[in-house]
């Protein structure tokens, strides 16, 4: 009798390992799927660009973590320099945790003179941490479409400067507008609270 039985044991295991695996094929394929960006979300702007490094990159790269955007130019001597005192006031308000979750970036309205080198030098100057701080640029009609999803405005006057709309925006893990404050000098205490809500919220 335990003859018997022993083969149709063998052939009953042999059919539930084989079911268990194919049972995980569809389970390991929906893990690596992309998962489709939501309509509101910037990372919807395919958009090449090149940081304070050299290095060329995505704008979807930064997606899967919070991020902090603002706008400027390096030649600017008032408003720019109050945006970044901004940012650092900001982040000087979040745990090191919440800090370590959050990117920030800053993107040039004037990539005809804001090479890789001045906002390499930009960087060094204002001791941005390389981690976590990004200046870019990329082409003009690109920023032309990356300010209009932000909703920053902008205008060269004619002699190297701009008008521009002053705004940190938080950005969402997965592109979208989160909030945003016009504040500058010492951080908003409302936008904070979003910031840090968004830096400990897993991504989506």
């Amino acid at each position: 009798m335990t003859l018997a039985i022993a083969p149709l044991y063998r052939t009953l295991r042999a059919l539930v390992g084989v079911a268990v695996l194919l049972a995980a094929v569809p389970l390991c394929a929906a893990t690596t799927a992309e998962v489709p960006l939501p309509s509101d979300s910037i990372y919807q702007l395919k958009l090449q660009m090149v940081d304070q490094t050299g290095r060329s990159f995505a704008l979807d790269e930064h997606r899967g973590r919070p991020m902090l955007i603002s706008m400027f130019y390096t030649s600017c001597q008032f408003v720019c320099p109050m945006l970044i005192e901004a940012l650092q006031a900001t982040q000087a308000k979040l745990s090191a945790g919440e800090r370590a979750n959050l990117s920030v970036m800053m993107v040039t309205f004037d990539p005809e003179h804001d090479s890789v080198a001045a906002l390499k030098r930009t960087s060094d100057q204002r001791q941005l941490d390389p981690e976590h701080w990004t200046l870019a640029r990329t082409d003009a009609k690109n920023v032309r479409k990356l300010a209009a999803l932000l909703g920053i405005q902008y205008r060269a006057i004619g002699n190297g400067d701009f008008n521009h709309t002053t705004a940190l925006i938080l950005i969402d893990s997965e592109g979208r507008i989160a909030g945003r404050t016009a504040q500058l000098g010492s951080a908003d205490p409302a936008f904070v609270k979003l910031v840090k809500t968004a830096a400990v919220a897993p991504a989506n």
